[in-house]
């Protein structure tokens, strides 16, 4: 049985480490609390995703991503063209403080993280109080699902709710960038 949650409802059962889905811009995601480690384990079991890959943390704004940044470590011009993205559909490898977990970077120095202009997933954000886990809501190797019917039942009936709502029509999912140089590592 899929448990419906209104955005109050999905932000608090992220604060009790729980997993869940939300519509993103392109594609319908799976988020948990970034800091709670048996939370990001459970994510990535159920979506039989290598630890190694890193995650992506979706905000409702810049202030919510400050504290784990390094943007002392950016070019002026660099760190220019990361905030014209945003709130948008653009993810950036920033440079990060070195506390930041390995289970969100992966096999990376950075990490991956975007502000949402999405109305759900950046109120659920900003409800949340913080950044959340932003990945894909499929199992590694199938397709995301870009509307509500797509996502896998199986999938849903290993996470602790659904926060409805349509995505925001793109085409893909965010592009990613690596911020000190601009390039583009998905698109």
């Amino acid at each position: 049985m899929v448990i419906e949650l209104d955005i109050a409802q999905g932000a608090a059962a992220l604060r009790r480490g729980g997993v869940i889905a939300y519509p993103t811009e392109s594609v319908w995601g799976l988020g948990c609390d970034p800091f709670d480690a048996e939370a990001v384990q459970r994510l990535l079991q159920v979506k039989q995703r290598p630890a190694d890959k890193g995650l992506i943390l979706l905000a409702a704004s810049y202030e919510q991503l400050a504290p784990l940044l390094d943007t002392d470590a950016l070019p002026r011009e660099r760190w220019l063209a990361v905030l014209q993205t945003w709130p948008g559909p653009h993810t950036w490898i920033m440079p990060c403080l070195p506390q930041m977990p390995a289970w969100l970077r992966g096999a990376h120095e950075g990490l991956a993280v975007r502000v949402s202009a999405h109305p759900v997933a950046a109120a659920l954000a900003g409800q949340f109080g913080g950044p959340i886990v932003s990945t894909s809501a499929n199992r590694a190797g199938a397709a995301p699902p870009r509307t509500r019917q797509a996502l896998d039942a199986t999938l849903i009936g290993e996470l602790d709710g659904v926060v409805d709502g349509e995505t925001g029509g793109l085409d893909a999912p965010s592009r990613i960038r690596d911020a000190l140089t601009g390039d583009l590592l998905r698109g």
